[in-house]
């Protein structure tokens, strides 16, 4: 239902003179915004070929009828967003798409996975000359908008535009909810934006709710429902025969210092299963030449995946730093660290594994995904370690027994496929802001 303003308070009113002062600064800041794209670019983080994009310029016409923009920051968000874009432009619906994203790595996957009617563009970067050449072209009927990037130029003029907006999937940590605090009247004014607030967890709903001064629904997570993480069937009978029979495990989307972690606990178990390969699969690929060194300095043999090396018998370490691989891992690894849980915090996303029926392992730091991960470790889909000695104990006996391995990977398959109804219900509360026929709704 639409939210009717409510009078404006001091606070409101000082987060709008925030929003003036932001926009200001970033139109004087557009030189140093094109040499942040720029270099970007050369670091292979943008694609330099739709750049004009970033600028908010469309490479694409605007297709006739109804038009709904998506705004997906990366990976994840546009990841779990398809299954409700394979809706919006099917029968009953029929409508067309726009899902903008801001990552090469998302481009790439969407250029995969997007359905007919459905169209990825580069989002334009948060400066009022490029976010009105964007909106000017598209004219989109409804955003929505996924988890919690919030641009205040981009939100302004989607509000000044009377745009119908939701927030799908709202994820909001406590020390982000801490640091919204100093300026309530903004986020107030941002979240305002959105007739239709939609958290991922209760807890995340009420974060939100604290700080929009409204109701907040928190009626499933759009990542449960998300589908499986692809993976090329060459690609997979290839690494098959290359990894062979090997125990193994899977350190995923790793950050500084697990890497370090992950090769003493190669050490340790090598010498309890012999032939162990650690694979670890850094977050940020582009660090893949300094971790081979770390590691290397540990007296381990490397193979690094980007340099095309394939591991053999005298490998330790198969280091995964790739794009948009995660799938083909998960499907010949199956027993997982959940990285940025152990030794960082927030930790990653829990349910991809578990979909591709793997045996999960965390450690205490899941802040991000607290309430998914509490979920799986009660329904035996998912194990917490609290430190480097116990997860080396529990890397052991599941290594140790392949069985107990192939039993946590089925309850975590089925804890996914239970979940899997949240599109559902988002679909629902989305029907009167989209103007879904009753009957799909």
């Amino acid at each position: 239902m639409p939210v009717e303003p409510s009078p404006a308070t001091p606070a409101d009113r000082f987060g709008g003179g925030l929003l003036v002062l932001w926009r200001g600064a970033v139109r004087l800041g557009a030189p140093l915004l094109e040499r942040h794209l720029k270099r970007r670019a050369a670091r292979g983080k943008e694609d330099p070929a739709r750049l004009d994009e970033r600028r908010g310029r469309a490479a694409l016409p605007r297709p006739a009828g109804r038009l709904v923009w998506v705004h997906a920051a990366s990976v994840g968000e546009s990841l779990s967003v398809l299954p409700l874009i394979d809706r919006l432009v099917a029968p009953p619906h029929g409508l067309s798409v726009l899902i903008t994203s801001g990552t090469v790595t998302s481009a790439r996957l969407l250029a995969e996975r997007l359905p007919a009617g459905a169209h990825h563009q580069f989002a334009p970067l948060d400066h009022p000359a490029w976010v009105a050449r964007f909106l000017d072209h598209w004219r989109p009927d409804a955003v929505l908008w996924v988890e919690s990037e919030l641009w205040p130029t981009t939100l302004a003029a989607i509000a000044r535009r009377r745009l119908p907006a939701a927030l799908l999937n709202g994820r909001l940590s406590a020390g982000s909810l801490a640091g919204w605090r100093r300026a309530p009247g903004l986020a107030r004014r941002l979240l305002g934006t959105f007739r239709v607030i939609h958290a991922q967890s209760p807890e995340d709903a009420a974060r939100l709710a604290a700080l929009a001064g409204r109701p907040v629904d928190g009626v499933g997570n759009l990542k449960r429902a998300a589908p499986p993480l692809p993976a090329a069937p060459e690609a997979l009978a290839a690494l098959a025969e290359a990894l062979g029979p090997r125990p193994r495990w899977l350190a995923a989307s790793t950050h500084p210092g697990e890497e370090a972690l992950a090769g003493r606990l190669h050490q340790g178990l090598a010498r309890r299963h012999p032939g162990l390969l650690t694979v670890i699969a850094p977050r940020h690929p582009e660090r893949g030449p300094r971790i081979a060194a770390e590691l290397a300095g540990q007296g381990l043999n490397v193979a690094r995946r980007a340099a095309g090396q394939a591991p053999t018998s005298a490998t330790d370490i198969y280091l995964a730093d790739t794009l948009g691989e995660m799938g083909l891992l998960y499907r010949q690894v199956p027993l997982v660290l959940i990285g940025k849980s152990l030794l960082g915090r927030g930790g990653q996303n829990p349910i991809e594994p578990a979909r591709l029926g793997c045996a999960v392992l965390h450690g205490p730091h899941m802040d991000n995904f607290a309430s998914l991960s509490a979920e799986m470790d009660a329904a035996g889909a998912a194990l917490e370690v609290a430190d480097e000695a116990a997860l080396a104990a529990a890397l052991d006996r599941l290594l140790s027994d392949p069985e107990a391995v192939a039993g946590q990977g089925r309850a975590a398959a089925a804890w996914a496929a239970a979940e899997a109804q949240a599109v559902d219900r988002v679909e629902a509360l989305l029907a009167p802001l989209l103007e879904l026929p009753e009957a799909a709704a």
